[in-house]
């Protein structure tokens, strides 16, 4: 189908990037199975390393037209992230078709991938960050609502929807809790032109993820997801099973004012290594499948959604 962009998608579904476990695999199985396959810039240690990745993955989707080969890469846009400038240089020598924002609204980073015809989302939680963005000239937003993986907000997505479109008119992406066929057709219906999905994709063979992590992911549901700022410093989702094989009590963390919680952690207990994220979706995983076995089931739910909705 054709997207927003022009692209041709056989889906319309972002594959959120998520640290560490968005490796090159990941991206690639994705733009093959007709989706848009994302990765962090940070999930390599170097720029150098930067590119070389994006050399594989272009080299690897040679044989697509460009409107069905696209993927992205996330770039942290905080005065914190000391190779920012280096990673948009590599981003905008290599002609990345999609790049993704994260904690800062640039306008010069939005202007430098416009240049070169790219297109550029950013992720929000609520409507003053969608407001900067818009402002600062991104090509769409990225709506990261209540039940999303990894950092999130709280809001439901249609009224954060509603309340986006009274002043944005590009494309939107709805994040938060999708993980089936259905949903994807549901955040259309609402008035989303793409689906943001993370944590379903964390359980397939190929995300650089440890076999406990998409064993929990089968094995939980929404019970087993703590909203908590305390791993990161900033507000957003994880399995309590992870928790407690680290020695944490999930019980004392369900809070997100920054200084409410200091986690006293194992020397060798990593934060996102060994604290794994994920959102409310966890209830529709059942198994570990391939990117392509899970692509052709997600459009035969989207249909079944579809043609249900059609004899309303």
């Amino acid at each position: 189908m054709e997207t927003a962009f022009g692209w041709k998608l056989s889906l319309p579904i972002i594959t959120a990037p998520m640290f560490i476990v968005s490796g090159g695999d990941l991206v690639i199985e994705a733009v093959r199975s007709g989706f848009v396959g994302t990765f962090p810039s940070l999930n390599l240690r170097t720029t150098d390393e930067l590119r070389r990745r994006l050399d594989e993955i272009r080299e690897a989707l040679a044989d697509r037209p460009p409107e069905s080969a696209v993927y992205g890469v996330n770039l942290v846009a905080h005065h914190s992230n000391p190779r920012l400038k280096a990673d948009l240089e590599a981003v905008v020598a290599a002609k990345v078709p999609l790049v993704i924002t994260s904690l800062g609204a640039v306008p010069e980073i939005a202007q430098a991938v416009q240049g070169y015809g790219g297109r550029i989302l950013h992720d929000v939680i609520n409507r003053r960050h969608a407001e900067k963005a818009a402002e600062a000239g991104v090509d769409g937003l990225i709506l990261v609502s209540a039940g999303a993986g990894g950092h999130a907000g709280i809001l439901n997505p249609f009224a954060f929807i509603a309340e986006v479109r009274r002043f944005f008119a590009g494309p939107l992406v709805m994040a938060g809790a999708l993980s089936t066929g259905a949903d994807i057709a549901a955040a259309l219906a609402a008035g989303a032109d793409f689906a943001y999905m993370g944590t379903r994709f964390i359980a397939t063979r190929e995300a650089n993820a440890k076999e406990g992590y998409r064993e929990m992911l089968v094995a939980s549901g929404t019970d087993d997801i703590v909203y908590t700022s305390a791993v990161s410093g900033v507000a957003g989702n994880f399995l309590a099973p992870s928790l407690r094989q680290a020695g944490i009590d999930p019980g004392g963390l369900a809070r997100t004012d920054r200084d409410a919680v200091k986690l006293e952690l194992d020397p060798n207990t990593r934060k996102w290594r060994d604290l794994w994220s994920a959102g409310q979706g966890v209830a529709a995983i059942t198994d570990s499948p391939s990117m392509a076995e899970l692509a052709e089931r997600l459009k035969s739910e989207f249909n079944a959604a579809r043609q249900r909705l059609s004899v309303l």
